[in-house]
């Protein structure tokens, strides 16, 4: 049996890491550290530096791997995203026999947490069919908390809901009934832009509790242009970014 652990490690901040994270991942006989190719090796790096942040257990060894990319063709989104799962999971049983046969403990490192639009624990669930896999989840600071405390802002207003939800979701369906504030993840196209920005506010943020951490606030028709600009600079500066919004309309 192979113990594999998926840790939440926040935004990449060795500091976001717990010490239930910090325990198991020098518990952990081998870590899987993904590479997303050349634009985003940035991100593995950020991984490598955990490792050497807080691992003191000699005995860990390192394994790396190239992480299958998604199609971007036209069609089904929901069929693509599933090949593409496959493909993730093929290489990490891979990984996992070549580096522990059939038993030892296991760490992968989760941007974020691994419970919320994250892909990681249905990716584990496939692995665990071809070979005998327990999963443990340790979980870490959200890209949600990230945002909030560095904007130093509760999400819901008083007694009143807030939503999470997808950029393509507020593009497709726009903006849903009975809820004035949305929370925006997985958003590459700034689906902002599809709403009407008269009585909106957001609070945007990039690289939230990292060094390079970029945040705007303000009314959505004067910060809006200017999130659109800093974002694109971020984006051709660095290969790569993460982001992550919240618009509030105001009460009705």
């Amino acid at each position: 049996m192979i113990d594999l652990f998926l840790i939440g490690i926040g935004t990449g901040n060795p500091e976001h890491l717990t010490l239930q994270a910090i325990r198991a991942l020098n518990g952990a006989d081998l870590v899987m550290i993904p590479r997303k190719g050349e634009s985003k090796a940035d991100l593995a790096e950020l991984r490598r530096a955990i490792c050497v942040e807080v691992l003191a257990n000699p005995a860990t060894r390192i394994a790396e791997f190239d992480l299958p990319v998604r199609d971007g063709s036209i069609g089904d989104y929901r069929d693509r995203v599933d090949d593409w799962h496959d493909a993730i999971a093929e290489v990490w049983g891979r990984t996992l026999h070549e580096g522990c046969g059939e038993t030892g403990k296991v760490a992968l490192l989760v941007w974020g947490d691994p419970s919320l639009y994250d892909s990681t624990l249905r990716i584990a669930e496939r692995v665990g069919k071809g070979m005998p896999v327990r999963v443990h989840v340790i979980p870490g600071i959200t890209s949600l908390q990230a945002l909030t405390a560095a904007h130093a802002i509760p999400v819901n207003e008083i007694g009143a809901p807030f939503l999470v939800t997808t950029g393509r979701q507020l593009r497709d369906h726009g903006w849903p009934e009975g809820v004035d504030t949305l929370v925006v993840m997985l958003d590459g196209e700034c689906s902002f832009r599809a709403v009407a920005p008269a009585g909106v506010s957001i609070w945007w943020g990039a690289y939230v509790g990292m060094k390079e951490e970029i945040i705007v606030s303000g009314a959505l028709e004067v910060a809006g242009p200017q999130i659109l600009t800093a974002r694109a600079e971020a984006r051709a500066r660095h290969g790569w970014i993460m982001d992550i919004y919240i618009l509030r309309r105001d009460a009705r």
